[in-house]
Order: structure tokens, then sequence, then C-alpha cells
């Protein structure tokens, strides 16, 4: 049974979701999906619309056979660790033929010229990266102007987008990985990634949908865009005080960490680099809760050229959530996963976990007993902090990772090719 991998945070699954997910199954000629998915915090350094196990039941409705939790050690980071630890779950399952990955460029070759390049990093590279980085440069850009130096005809502009950045560097852990699976890539069409408002009937990029229902406060106005059963799974979490969870949420929590460590302390977090922790001290008088929005307004604050959004999302939730340089050294985050945490599966994901029994080359977990691994226990911890965005959150929510088993379906759902030829365009991650 030949099976097609997928990295996704679905935040939340929409229209553009679905299309990419048909897509991939055909262009792989799979007849099983393992999605490798974002637990409660994301590649951007953002937290999840709605939690993980009702974002792998969305996909499990969608017709996925197998949810895989990407660990919050890998899944806000950067480009390169993200896609290292996403590869490297699809890869210890033992069972995955094809990865296949929506891509602003839809061209393979051009992204795995410049990813035969960079596997080992060659001397030219850091030289050229660490120029762009001395002249003030975001790092992302930063990267891709590297790449064109010395690949001469890359557009950096291009290379520079989210998901042709994704993509080059899942192929470079591809490589690292010497894995066999098979790399594919879907163009990505009608709405960009990042893309905030909605100029399409049917497509809509997941930041605009946020952006809709974090300001509209209700569930109407994006139906157009999102499979039934995606607000079905949404508007019951809300009923239920689990979503829409966003980053104002955890502003007294974050305040408490950034107020009671020293500069020295949060030096010692990962993302806080280059004096940050000076910065974000000084930030902090512009931070007048309850009458401002403290995330929004600090991290406006601490925003330069230098600095993206997203660097400082991220370095902030790495506060938030206390985790050290130390815990996410490169060379721990290099030795990739030691587990593999199911979400959920369906009744063909069950085969599929028959056959990793002898497959995989780490542990499958289904059920959390105990926490050996170090980057279980931060996504041990990540669901407890998640819960402190709940208006009443109780002791099993702050320890969830024991209780909830995986989301199970019985059979596969119905078959979504009406949806398929009605929406037309893809998207990605």
């Amino acid at each position: 049974m030949r099976t097609v991998g997928l990295i996704v945070e679905y935040n939340p699954l929409h229209n553009g979701h679905l299309y990419h997910f048909q897509q991939s199954r055909q262009a792989a000629d799979a007849q099983a999906v393992v999605c490798v998915m974002s637990g409660h915090f994301l590649q951007r350094g953002e937290p999840a619309l709605a939690d993980k196990w009702a974002r792998a039941e969305m996909a499990l409705a969608m017709g996925a056979d197998l949810i895989l939790e990407l660990p919050v050690a890998y899944s806000s980071q950067p480009a390169e660790w993200f896609a290292y630890g996403a590869v490297a779950t699809l890869e210890a399952t033992g069972i995955v033929d094809s990865l296949c990955f929506g891509s602003e460029s839809g061209d393979l070759g051009e992204l795995d010229a410049a990813a035969a390049l960079l596997q080992e990093e060659p001397p030219a590279f850091r030289e050229a990266l660490a120029e762009e980085l001395a002249g003030g440069a975001p790092y992302p850009a930063a990267y891709s102007a590297a790449v064109a130096r010395l690949l001469p005809g890359t557009d950096k502009a291009e290379l520079a987008k989210p998901n042709n950045t994704l993509g080059l560097h899942y192929l470079i852990a591809l490589r690292r990985l010497g894995s066999a699976i098979q790399p594919l890539t879907i163009r990505r069409t009608k709405a960009e990634y990042s893309q905030a408002e909605v100029t399409d009937a049917r497509i809509a990029s997941a930041t605009a949908l946020r952006k809709l229902l974090l300001e509209k406060g209700t569930l109407d106005e994006i139906r157009p865009y999102v499979p039934e059963a995606t607000a079905r799974i949404l508007e019951r979490e809300w009923h239920a005080g689990r979503a829409p969870v966003h980053w104002e949420l955890f502003a007294k929590p974050l305040l408490q960490r950034l107020l009671t460590q020293t500069p020295e302390q949060l030096a010692s977090i990962a993302e806080v680099t280059e004096g940050l922790e000076h910065r974000i001290r000084a930030a902090l008088g512009s931070c007048v809760p309850p009458h401002t929005p403290v995330v929004d307004t600090l991290l406006g604050q601490l925003k330069t050229r230098r600095y993206t959004r997203t660097k400082l999302q991220r370095m902030l939730l790495r506060i938030l959530l206390g985790h050290t340089k130390e815990e996410l050294s490169a060379d721990k985050l290099a030795r990739g996963i030691s587990y593999i945490r199911v979400l959920g599966f369906s009744e063909r994901g069950r085969g599929l976990l028959k056959q990793m029994k002898s497959k995989a080359k780490v542990p499958v977990v289904t059920k959390v007993t105990t926490s050996p691994s170090p980057f279980l226990e931060m996504d041990i911890r990540a669901t407890s902090v998640y819960s402190l965005a709940f208006p009443e959150s109780s002791a099993r929510d702050w320890l969830r990772d024991y209780y909830e088993p995986p989301v199970r379906t019985e059979e596969a759902p119905a078959s979504a090719t009406d949806d398929q030829e009605a929406l037309g365009a893809s998207s990605a991650k």
C-alpha cells in the first residue's frame, strides 16, 4: 500500500488544504495518507486556534489515515529545524513512500538544486549568509540572498516565499537523513500563505480565516471556506470554551515570566539572541493591561528591520514555555526524534500502526503513561500552558496528554471528489 506523507498545521483546516490533500494523494498514487501535524504551538510562534486533538479530528474527517504530532521542540522553529523534525518523523515511521508539499514555485527541480548545494552548507554559503545578516537583513531574506549568490539565476525573492523556503528545507532534510522518501510538490494558487484578505469565493488562507474569525466573533464568515467538518468541530470547541485561542489570552502568564526573570535568565531562553533580553525589559513599560493588547504591543515595540514579527513571536513563545538554549541546542535537535506520538487514526490507519510495530525506527506512543523523552515532556508542559487560555480549565485540561486517547474514525469518510472539482486551487502547510 503506497503511503504519502504531509506536513501540516491545519489552523484551521480549510478548502485549500482539502484540495492539496486530494492532489497529493493523486500525485503520489497513494492509498493512505500520514500527516505530521504541529501540536498546540505553531511554526510562526503562534498558538493554534484549536487544540491538537480537534485539528487531528478535522484531518481524519477529510480522509487522512494517521495523524502524528510534531513535537513542540520542532514545531515552533525556523524552517530548517521545523522541516528536519517533520521529515525525521515521517522517515521514522518506516511506512511512508513519498512526501508532497505545497510551494509557490511548483518546481521541484530548482528547489532540489539548492538543496544539493546546502546539504552540507559549504563555507562559501556561510560566509555569504554572515555578510547578508551583517547588512541588517532578517534571516529568511539573508538566507535566500546567500543562496542566490552561490546559484546564479536563482530568484531570491521567489525562494524567500514561505512555502518555497519550507520546501527547500524539506528537501535538505531528506538528503541529510539519507531518506528514500520521494519528494513531490504542488503549486499553491489563489491564496498566498500569509495573505490576510479574502479574494476568492471558496479559497482563503488560514491567516485570513483566523483574522475573520477573531474580528467577527462568529463562524458564519468562514463557513464558505472550510469543509463542513471543520466548521462543526470548531463550533463544538467554541461552545466548550476551548477555541478560538490566540496570543492575547496568554498575556498574564507571559508577563509573569517576563517580570520575574532576570536579564541573565531571559538570555538563557531559546531565541533570545543578540541582547534581546534588554530590549524586552525596556519595552515592558508600554504594556499596560488590561486595556492594551499586551502581546501585540510588546511585539510592536520589539520589531525592527532585523527582527521579524515571526522571530519575535517564537522568542516570546519559548519564554512562555520556559525552553532554554540548552534544551533546544543544535546537537539535540540534530539527533532527531526518539518517539512517534499518535494523535489520531482511521481504520486504514490502524493497519498502518500494525505495520509500524515492525518497521518504525523509534517507539510509537499511543498512550502517555510516562515521559521518558525530554521532547515529550515539553509537549506535556505545552498542553498545560495551552489550557491557560481557556476561561475555565481543570486539572484534566492541564494534564490532558495523560487522559486523551488518539482520535479514531471507524471508517473512511465519503469521497470528496465533488469538493475537489469545485475548489480548483491548492494550498500548503
